[in-house]
C-alpha cells in the first residue's frame, strides 16, 4: 500500500476521533483529554511524515525545465470557435509552427460542449484549414483551405461532421477569402478576390510577369505587396449546382457580407467614392439576394463604419435592425474609440449604444430574443466578453477575470471562446453566462514539464504624474533583493496594448536570467480616448516619459539593476526605441525592429500615406512638425 494511503487513514481517523471531540455540541466517539489529544495527533503525523518521506525517497520528484527557443514550436494556439446550431458542438482551429517547414500550420478539432470529447478533424501537413463554420442544419462543417488548389488560393470545403472525407465545393482562380451560409443553407454569400493576370495553371508555360504598374494612391500593403487594381467582390454561390453570380462588382472592395433572418437580403460593407484610398468612409449596404438588385447604402458617418478590422455588420433575430462597429472622428484614425451602434435595416439614424462606456468595442453578436448585444471590449489589459441591452443601458461583463478573449460565437444561451492569460496559450473555452470552464486542453502537456514566471500587474507614475499601467515578469526562480539585467519591451501600434495573454518572448527572457517591464503608455488602447490620442502629432514626448518610468519603478522595487537595462519593440514599438534612446543614455542595448528614425523618410514609401495626411499633413504644408518627429535620426 502507498504512502498515500497510509497518509490518508492517518488523516481521517485523526480527524474523526481528535475534531470530533473538540466540535461544541457534539458528542465524541472516544473522549480523551487535551494532552491525550495532542500525544495522539503528533503520532499520527509522525507516522505520516515517515511514510512520506520514504515515498518521497522511493518515488523521483517531478522536475520542471526552464523555456528554451526551440519550445517555441511546441506552443499551440486555438481559435476561431464556432457553435454547432444546437450549441452541443465547437469547431475550432489550432495553430502550430513546422519548424521543418519554417511555417505555420493550422488544424480544425471539434469538442463537446461538456468538455468530455475531443477530436482532430483535419491533418493535412502541406496546407492550412481555417475559418470554420457549420451549416445552418449542423450536418456540415465548412473551411477554408488552400490544399490541392493549383495556386495555393483558399477554397471552400465541406465536411460531414459525422466523418468522411472532405470535399472542395469552389474552385475561383483569385480564391475565397469569407463566406457566410444562407439561413436555409441552400446558398452562401462569398467574397472573391479578383485573379492574378499573371497565374498560370501548373501545366503551362510560365510567362514573362507584366510590369508592375502602380496607380494607386495606397500602393502597397504589409503580407500583399504592391496593391494592383484587383478587387473583393460578393458573390452568390448554389450549394447545390455549385453554380455562382457576383452580386457585386465596381472599382471598390466589398466584405463581411450577412445574410437577413429571412434569407432574402444580404448587408455588406464597402469603401466607395471617387477615390476610396483617400478615404475612411466604410458603409454598411443591403441589397437583395439576387444578382443585379439595387445596393442600398444603409450607414452615412463619414468614419469607418464595420471596416477595416473586418467586423460583421449583423441582423438582429427579427430582421429590423443591424449592430455593427462605428469608427470614431476620421481624423483621429486608429486614435479613434470604436462604438456598437444599432441602425433599422431600412434605413434611417444609426443609434450609438455604447456611448458611455468609452471603450474600443468589437465583433458584435445578437442575443437569441434580440434584446441584448455580445461584443468584445478591449480593457485596460484586457479583452472582456461583454453584453449591453439593445436599447441602450450599462455594458457587462459575462464573467470576470484578467485575461485576454480573442474571439467568440453565441448560440442561443451558449457562448465559445477563444481565451489566454499570462501562463496559458489560446485554449477553448465556454460559458452559459456564470463563469469560463475551460473545453481545450492542447498545451497542458508541455507546460506541466516547463517552469513559468508569475507575471505581476503594475501601476506607477510618469513625470507628469500620469498614472500608467503595465507588467512586471522576474526571472525564473528569482531571489528577492536580487538585482537583475532588465528588458524594457514596447508593444507596437501605437493604439494597442500589452494585456493578460501568455507571451514566449516574456517568458524566455525571464528563463534565461532576464526580469521585463512592458508598459502601456499614452497611446495605447484600453484606457479611454483621451489617453490614446495624448499623443497625436507628438510622438516621442508623453509616451517616452511614460516607459522610462516603467524602468524607474522597476528599479526603485531593487529588481532592475540600473547598470544592466535593454530595450526593444516591433513597428512603432520600434519606433518608440529610437525615441527613447535619443532620449536617455541609460540603456545597454537595444533592438528596433521594423521601425525609422527619419519619419519625413517614411513618407511615399510605406503603406501609411493617408494616416501621415490625416496626423501630420503633407511634409511641405507642415515641415516643422514631420522635423520635430525626426529627432531621432
Amino acid at each position: 500500500m502507498t504512502a498515500e494511503y497510509w497518509l490518508g487513514r492517518c488523516r481521517k481517523r485523526a480527524g474523526r476521533n481528535i475534531g470530533a471531540a473538540s466540535l461544541p455540541g457534539t458528542t465524541s466517539p472516544i473522549e480523551i483529554s487535551s494532552q491525550e489529544r495532542t500525544t495522539v495527533k503528533k503520532s499520527y503525523l509522525a507516522i505520516a511524515t515517515s511514510l512520506m518521506l520514504i515515498s518521497s525517497l522511493s518515488l523521483p520528484a517531478q522536475t520542471k525545465r526552464p523555456l528554451a527557443v526551440d519550445d517555441f514550436a511546441s506552443i499551440v494556439e486555438s481559435h476561431s470557435p464556432r457553435l454547432s446550431p444546437d450549441g452541443k458542438w465547437i469547431v475550432y482551429s489550432v495553430s502550430s509552427i513546422d519548424l521543418k517547414e519554417d511555417k505555420k500550420d493550422s488544424n480544425l478539432w471539434m469538442a463537446s460542449w461538456d468538455g468530455t470529447q475531443s477530436i482532430q478533424l483535419t491533418f493535412s501537413p502541406k496546407s492550412s484549414e481555417s475559418t470554420p463554420g457549420w451549416s445552418p442544419d449542423g450536418r456540415y462543417i465548412a473551411f477554408l483551405s488552400g490544399r490541392e488548389d493549383e495556386h495555393d488560393s483558399d477554397q471552400l470545403w465541406l465536411m460531414n461532421r459525422l466523418g468522411g472525407e472532405a470535399q472542395k465545393i469552389t474552385d475561383f482562380a483569385g480564391g475565397v477569402e469569407d463566406y457566410v451560409f444562407s439561413p436555409d443553407g441552400k446558398q452562401l454569400a462569398l467574397v472573391i478576390h479578383d485573379p492574378d493576370p499573371d497565374q498560370t495553371g501548373k501545366d503551362e508555360k510560365k510567362k514573362t510577369p507584366h510590369p508592375i504598374v502602380v496607380n494607386r494612391y495606397t500602393f502597397k500593403s504589409d503580407s500583399s505587396g504592391y496593391r494592383d487594381n484587383r478587387r473583393r467582390h460578393i458573390y452568390l454561390f448554389d450549394l447545390h449546382s455549385r453554380k455562382s453570380e457576383a452580386l457585386t462588382s465596381g472599382d471598390f472592395d466589398e466584405e463581411s457580407p450577412s445574410w437577413s433572418p429571412d434569407g432574402k437580403q444580404v448587408s455588406f460593407v464597402s469603401k466607395r467614392g471617387s477615390d476610396p484610398d483617400r478615404s475612411t468612409d466604410w458603409n454598411v449596404y443591403v441589397m437583395e439576394a439576387r444578382p443585379g438588385s439595387t445596393q442600398r447604402q444603409l450607414t452615412t458617418f463619414e468614419g469607418a463604419d464595420s471596416a477595416p478590422d473586418g467586423d460583421r455588420p449583423v441582423w438582429s433575430p427579427d430582421g429590423k435592425r443591424i449592430a455593427y462597429v462605428q469608427g470614431g472622428d476620421p481624423k483621429l484614425i486608429y486614435y479613434a474609440v470604436r462604438n456598437l451602434a444599432v441602425i433599422p435595416a431600412d434605413g434611417g439614424a444609426a443609434r450609438i449604444v455604447t456611448a458611455t462606456t468609452d471603450r474600443t468595442i468589437e465583433d458584435p453578436h445578437w442575443s437569441a430574443d434580440g434584446s441584448s448585444i455580445y461584443f468584445l471590449v478591449r480593457d485596460d489589459r484586457t479583452v472582456q466578453l461583454a453584453s449591453i441591452p439593445a436599447a441602450g443601458g450599462t455594458a457587462r461583463r459575462v464573467a470576470d477575470g484578467r485575461h485576454v478573449v480573442n474571439t467568440f460565437d453565441v448560440v442561443g444561451g451558449r457562448m465559445a471562446v477563444a481565451m489566454s492569460t499570462p501562463s496559458l496559450p489560446a485554449e477553448i473555452f465556454v460559458t452559459d453566462g456564470a463563469s469560463f470552464r475551460r473545453i481545450s486542453h492542447h498545451n497542458d502537456a508541455f507546460l506541466s514539464g516547463i517552469d513559468l514566471a508569475p507575471v505581476e500587474e503594475i501601476s506607477f507614475k510618469s513625470k507628469d504624474g500620469t498614472s500608467v499601467n503595465g507588467f512586471l515578469v522576474k526571472p525564473v526562480g528569482y531571489r528577492q533583493g536580487t538585482k537583475v539585467p532588465t528588458i524594457l519591451r514596447i508593444h507596437g501600434g501605437p493604439v494597442l496594448q500589452f494585456g493578460n495573454d501568455f507571451s514566449f518572448e516574456w517568458q524566455l527572457l525571464a528563463a534565461n536570467g532576464y526580469a521585463v517591464v512592458a508598459a502601456n503608455p499614452r497611446g495605447s488602447t484600453g484606457r479611454g480616448e483621451m489617453y490614446s490620442r495624448a499623443i497625436y502629432a507628438d510622438w516621442g514626448q508623453k509616451d517616452v516619459q511614460d516607459v522610462l518610468a516603467a524602468v524607474d519603478y522597476a528599479v526603485e522595487r531593487g529588481i532592475a539593476d540600473p547598470e544592466r537595462l535593454g530595450i526593444g519593440g516591433w513597428s512603432y514599438g520600434g519606433m518608440l526605441t529610437n525615441y527613447t534612446i535619443a532620449t536617455d543614455t541609460r540603456f545597454k542595448a537595444a533592438t528596433s525592429g521594423a521601425s525609422m528614425a527619419n519619419i519625413l523618410a517614411g513618407y511615399g514609401t510605406d503603406q501609411y500615406v493617408m494616416e501621415y495626411d490625416y496626423e501630420l499633413g503633407p511634409p511641405w504644408e507642415h515641415p516643422d512638425v514631420w522635423m520635430k518627429l525626426s529627432f531621432p535620426f
